[in-house]
């Protein structure tokens, strides 16, 4: 009993230190956000599995030498130290004879996914911007005609001094009846700006947002279209969605509390001044 009681005060205690990390890191600005995980991990060495893999960090960009094309890595495309490019279908750098490779089927989905989401990604974030999608066997289905996983990355930086767009949403497919499959969307969005000139001075404007969503839709075609429609709309909404959160939480707010702070004092006096005299005005009409 005893030894089963402190087993119990153990785990109660490690969970109560990855609360505390975990609400730490989500108070940290992303702009900074490698420097404070990497800070946290020192501090509490043994919380550093826990929190690389549930904090969201900063998209990496890799080359694809085969191919020439950038890509962006992620614990999808992963294999130890080795990373494999949606293009070509390769690991960089090459890893071992037995690294994770998808499915014939899979590699298809993934194939078409990427051409179409490099369309996407050049309509709204243009230059200075990089795509991935990656598709992957889920636990406990063997046929991935019935079940399979999705990731959609985004990476774009801004023209500003250091800014960035990163977004990642990852699917979870799975056939419910007949031709139907449920979609379940987690998309997480995180964005930096940093902007430094002689006026203004130094601003970091920074932030995450995680958002999640599922859908069941029909698939009357055998082939890919139909998941790619699927799924492409659903990304194309929950991106609509973000932006439109974002510029409401961040911008709008931002401006309003500028705005107020260029309010002087002796402006906001004279205008109480003036309040108050047309206050007095409208009583001696009234009397």
């Amino acid at each position: 009993r005893d030894w089963r009681y402190l087993q119990l005060a153990r785990m109660a205690d490690s969970d109560k230190k990855l609360n505390s990390a975990l609400c730490i890191m989500r108070r940290m600005a992303p702009s900074t956000i490698e420097n404070s995980l990497a800070g946290l991990c020192e501090l509490a060495p043994d919380l550093t599995d826990d929190l690389l893999n549930n904090v969201d960090q900063p998209l990496k960009i890799e080359s694809d030498s085969k191919a020439e094309k950038k890509f962006i890595c992620c614990d999808y495309n992963r294999d130890g130290d080795s990373f494999r490019s949606p293009w070509s279908n390769t690991y960089f750098p090459p890893a071992d004879a037995d690294a994770l490779l998808p499915s014939k089927y899979l590699r298809g989905l993934e194939e078409d996914a990427n051409a179409i989401f490099d369309v996407y990604r050049k309509l709204y974030f243009e230059d200075g911007s990089y795509s991935s999608v990656y598709f992957f066997s889920i636990e406990g289905c063997e046929d991935p005609t019935k079940g399979f996983g999705a990731c959609f990355l985004m990476a774009a930086s801004g023209s500003l001094k250091k800014g960035w767009w990163d977004s990642t949403h990852v699917f979870q497919v799975n056939k419910t009846r007949n031709d139907n499959y449920e979609y379940k969307l987690t998309s997480t969005v995180m964005i930096s700006m940093v902007m430094e000139d002689e006026t203004l001075g130094s601003c970091d404007l920074s932030g995450s947002m995680n958002k999640q969503k599922s859908e069941t839709k029909a698939v009357k075609e055998k082939g890919s279209t139909s998941h790619l429609i699927n799924m492409g709309t659903m990304i194309e909404n929950m991106d609509h969605r973000i932006r439109a959160e974002i510029m409401e939480i961040y911008f709008s707010k931002t401006r309003q509390i500028i705005d107020g702070m260029r309010l002087s004092s002796g402006a906001r006096n004279r205008q109480m001044d003036n309040i108050a005299a047309s206050l007095k005005a409208a009583l001696k009409a009234s009397s």
